[in-house]
């Protein structure tokens, strides 16, 4: 297996970032220091990432979250904020999260070991839907709907086209379900401010055949069989 996948596939990083850890140094083979990139990981080699060393055979394992508001979607955080590691305290395996959902955003995430897996899950080009519960400020008009759902511009980037579903609009605000297929920094929040209705609360509910359900708030739960099927099949 060569260098770049054995490093991703044990959750470190993706396998162009690995290519870069080699190229500074960082990863060791066996006690030395390795800088060829297209090395191929043999039978008892011994992997060393920035001074850790990489488990072999190491069984693989998947988990969903429903993320609490104020949890960072990191392994720690230096100011000290809760991660969302802490949530999986009884978890033994070192797993890592597919993506991001800022602080203020709650629901679905995928947690794993899977580095493989995790890179097809986020990856744009694979157009993954994922879909979001949105309440927004004011009432969303068929008018911003219809951009919504050709694409909007959040800044320099125009948006692929989003579907979306008005929940309830009998009050003051609205609630909606909105999917996309990309994962720019803060999207939907941007998206919703372009066309003039702010978030005011954002949990995302499903990552394509993927379904929050009734997983409650600051749980996770094993991932089915049928699950990891679906995602190793993407």
């Amino acid at each position: 297996m060569r260098l770049n996948k054995y490093i991703a596939e044990h959750g470190i990083t993706s396998r162009r970032k690995a290519d870069l850890l080699v190229e500074e140094g960082k990863v060791k083979i066996n006690g030395e220091v390795m800088k060829t990139l297209g090395y191929e990981v043999k039978e008892g080699d011994k992997v060393e990432v920035s001074g850790v060393l990489l488990e072999t055979n190491v069984k693989r394992t998947y988990y969903m979250v429903n993320k609490p508001l104020g949890y960072i979607t990191s392994l720690s955080d230096p100011q000290g904020r809760p991660v969302v590691t802490e949530l999986l305290s009884d978890v033994t395996e070192r797993v890592f999260p597919v993506g991001r959902l800022d602080e203020q955003t709650t629901g679905l995430l995928i947690m794993t070991n899977d580095g493989e897996t995790s890179y097809k899950m986020a990856h744009p080009k694979h157009e993954v839907g994922k879909t979001y519960e949105v309440l927004v400020k004011g009432f969303l008009s068929r008018e911003r709907i219809r951009k919504l759902e050709k694409g909007v511009d959040i800044g320099g980037y125009i948006t692929k086209p989003a579907k979306v579903l008005v929940v309830n609009d009998k009050g003051k605000d609205t609630l909606i379900n909105i999917t996309i297929t990309e994962g720019k920094n803060r999207q939907v929040r941007k998206m919703m401010k372009a066309v003039g209705n702010p978030v005011i609360a954002l949990k995302r509910i499903s990552v394509g055949e993927l379904k929050l359900g009734r997983l409650k708030e600051g749980h996770y739960r094993k991932l089915t069989k049928e699950e990891v099927d679906y995602i190793k099949g993407l």
